[in-house]
């Protein structure tokens, strides 16, 4: 009788191609904003400046890696749906009433949502990041409160850095920080839990007897 392939081994894709995919539209985004800002575009009689057409192609690019990323492993994280959501309703907004705002905000609510959930999971005794990432990382419960606690102060505070560097900053500078500021802060946030890690990880025990 011949054996079934594995689904989840057959959908496993290149680490590159999966980076590509996740980070190409954003890159994309920051390239096209430098070439195109300071000038402005007529169509259909409206005037609209490099970011509102930059933010036009980025909807439907962002669609199109994160449905060939969803072809190519056959899920997406929830993490993955909710931000083209998103993108879709306050990218869309801002090309329609030609407003940058909308999109600069959206950062703003993703976060804000995120921290809001892990902050429900806290309430409730329960680390809801664990329900995402457990595979990623072995940790024992009390690392994952700890984790869980962190990043939902972590998350909350960078929806209200968000606020404030649209707010009070050029578009050119919320563009950099969007592409460059959150992704460091995240790493770096990451880097800086490695006690977390060591002090609550949990090893395999290749010793262990096999059960039959």
């Amino acid at each position: 009788m011949t054996k079934e392939p594995d689904v989840a081994e057959a959908r496993k894709i290149s680490p590159a191609v999966k980076l590509g995919l996740e980070l190409g539209p954003v890159v994309a985004f920051f390239v096209a904003y430098l070439k195109l800002k300071g000038k402005t575009f007529t169509i259909g009689g409206t005037d609209y400046d490099g970011f509102i057409l930059v933010t036009a192609c980025f909807i439907p690019l962002l669609l199109i890696c994160t449905g060939i990323l969803w072809k190519l492993t056959g899920k997406l994280s929830k993490m993955q749906i909710m931000t083209a959501v998103l993108v879709v309703v306050f990218g869309g907004l801002s090309v329609w009433l030609n407003d940058e705002r909308f999109f600069k905000m959206k950062p703003t609510l993703i976060y804000l949502i995120f921290g809001g959930l892990l902050g429900i999971g806290l309430l409730r005794g329960q680390s809801w990041l664990k329900l995402v990432m457990e595979e990623a990382l072995p940790i024992q419960h009390e690392g994952w409160m700890i984790l869980t606690r962190r990043l939902c102060f972590f998350f909350l505070g960078l929806a209200v850095l968000n606020e404030v560097i649209w707010r009070t900053q050029s578009t050119e500078t919320w563009v950099y920080f969007k592409t460059f500021g959150l992704t460091a802060a995240i790493f770096l946030f990451f880097i800086t839990q490695n006690k977390v890690f060591r002090d609550y990880g949990i090893e395999e025990d290749k010793d262990a007897p096999v059960e039959k």
